[in-house]
């Protein structure tokens, strides 16, 4: 397989190194996996032969002509956190080039992938308009409200759709390059992750905060605080609404517009995350934390602990790996309660 990688002045350092670094250890180790894979050929591209990377090395960069022969083109992102300056950069004329050359390898039917911010090119360049796709968990109500057109799901890690593949915050750029070696080879790519000591992630959500998520809208901001506030209570839409001098079809469609999730499925986030935080920073029992979180029966508790972070409740008292804040993923039915 050809892998064009394209490096963009202020790339992510970390981002490009991670994708060479998992190719060629794949490269390395494919002769000690049954049926190997084809090796994978990797050229690094860009618009000017030397390219600086974010944190200011140069990068030799072969002519984007080369782009043309690839099957599969890799964009890593470019390393900008600031919401507004990376819009104004992927929307820009410093980005033109870019978003023509990705729009003209999809038209030819070539693969594309990215990770984080580079989301942001791809949608920004039209490419991933009715499509599914994910992007860093903290920029999604960005992502959500500047590209409605795009089905984005940011409790994924990776996602594919169409020939496309988009990955999630910074260093997904491994979970990346990591699903690119799965789809030749599993059992490649799982040597891979043992030599490295990495692991694909299928979700973000055990790495959310749901707190910094609220904050890009001030419904959905006050919303939180007067559920925090609640979390030990029975709660429904219905009383968070008159609580906030709002009606309920208001505050489902400002949740649903910013989070892409339903204030339901928000309060559970609220309380795993509080429960997660009472299971690693106390000794009361499961039955008392879910009480403080407003569920009587800790076997609820537990059920959702395990669907949203992926672990279990003993995980977590003691202190295992993953992060504080719970994710937007999951299943709930009826009141918040």
């Amino acid at each position: 397989m050809r892998i064009a990688v394209l490096v963009l002045d202020g790339v992510f350092d970390s981002g490009l190194a991670s994708v060479l670094d998992v190719l060629q250890w794949a490269n390395e180790l494919r002769e000690q996996v049954p049926q190997p894979p084809p090796a994978w050929q990797v050229t690094m591209v860009g618009f000017s032969s030397t390219v600086r990377t974010g944190a200011g090395h140069a990068v030799e960069a072969a002519p984007v002509d080369r782009a043309a022969q690839c099957d599969l083109l890799l964009v890593p992102a470019v390393a900008e956190r600031r919401p507004e300056a990376l819009v104004g950069y992927v929307s820009g004329p410093a980005a033109a080039p870019a978003r023509e050359l990705l729009v003209d390898a999809r038209a030819k039917g070539t693969q594309v992938a990215s990770a984080c911010a580079g989301t942001f090119l791809f949608a920004e360049a039209g490419i991933l308009n009715g499509l599914r796709a994910t992007t860093t968990w903290w920029l999604s109500p960005l992502f959500r409200s500047r590209y409605p057109q795009v089905a984005l799901d940011q409790s994924r890690m990776v996602t594919s759709c169409e020939g496309v593949t988009t990955a999630g915050a910074a260093f997904g750029h491994v979970d990346l390059a990591l699903s690119i070696v799965r789809r030749r080879s599993p059992a490649l790519s799982d040597l891979v992750g043992n030599y490295l000591v990495i692991d694909e992630r299928p979700s973000q959500a055990a790495h959310t905060m749901t707190g910094t998520l609220a904050a890009s809208d001030p419904t959905v901001a006050a919303f939180e605080r007067w559920a925090r506030e609640h979390l030990h209570e029975p709660l429904s839409v219905k009383d968070a609404a008159g609580a906030l001098g709002i009606s309920e079809r208001t505050l489902q469609r400002t949740t649903r517009a910013v989070l892409g999730t339903s204030p339901v499925r928000f309060v559970q986030d609220l309380r795993i995350e509080q429960a997660t935080h009472l299971l690693r920073s106390t000794n009361h029992s499961i039955e008392a934390i879910s009480r403080r979180v407003g569920y009587e029966n800790a076997n609820t508790l537990r059920i959702l602990l395990r669907e949203r972070t992926g672990t279990t409740a003993g995980h977590h008292r003691r202190g295992g790996d993953s992060a504080s804040g719970a994710g937007s993923t999951g299943r709930t039915t009826g009141v918040a309660g």
